[in-house]
């Protein structure tokens, strides 16, 4: 039970002044040797790859920025192109309007003159049938009164006296309507 008591008493190991110098070489040598281990083998390799990182970011930033001003560049050509396509299609669009435009308006004016020697056409064609309808309507009335009277009286009637008749008849309407 001594012994016990005495490892008791003795508290421990690491606050006993007694051990400080073989404690103090240990954690002297355990921490140089990984100073040395970390320093030499480790850290290195750990700096080499900061600075490939660092590099290699560096390269892509510069990269970056060089496609950045290519891809604005392409953007203002781009840019250029479409305004000068919109100015274009606007001008081919004013010249296909304004050739549209004469076209409709030669083809108005041939078809307003083909209707103009029509009209003249027609108004003859009237102007001569006026002119041959009291004739016409007055054989025809002959003809007709002719055989009306015929049928009537069943008898043979003069055809020139009907045609007379007629005649002086006509000339009397056409003299009461026209005031010739």
């Amino acid at each position: 039970m001594k012994e016990a008591f005495a490892v008791e008493k003795s508290g421990m190991p690491q606050l006993n002044t007694e051990f400080w110098i073989s404690q103090i070489f240990w954690l002297t040598l355990t921490f140089g040797l990984l100073y040395g281990v970390l320093s030499k083998l480790i850290l290195p390799k750990i700096n080499t790859n900061l600075e490939k990182r660092k590099s290699k970011i560096l390269e892509n930033i510069e990269a970056a920025e060089k496609q950045k001003e290519d891809s604005e560049a392409k953007l203002l050509v781009y840019n250029e192109i479409i305004s000068k396509s919109k100015l274009d299609s606007k001008t081919i669009l004013n010249q296909a309007r304004e050739k549209a435009l004469k076209d409709i308006n030669i083809k108005k004016e041939l078809l307003e003159s083909q209707i103009d020697e029509e009209i003249k056409i027609v108004e003859k064609e009237i102007e001569n049938l006026i002119e041959s309808a009291p004739e016409k309507i007055n054989i025809i009335a002959s003809e007709i009164s002719f055989q009306l009277i015929q049928k009537l009286t069943g008898t043979e009637v003069n055809n020139s006296s009907v045609s007379a008749i007629v005649d002086d008849l006509s000339r009397r309407g056409r003299d009461k309507y026209y005031g010739n």
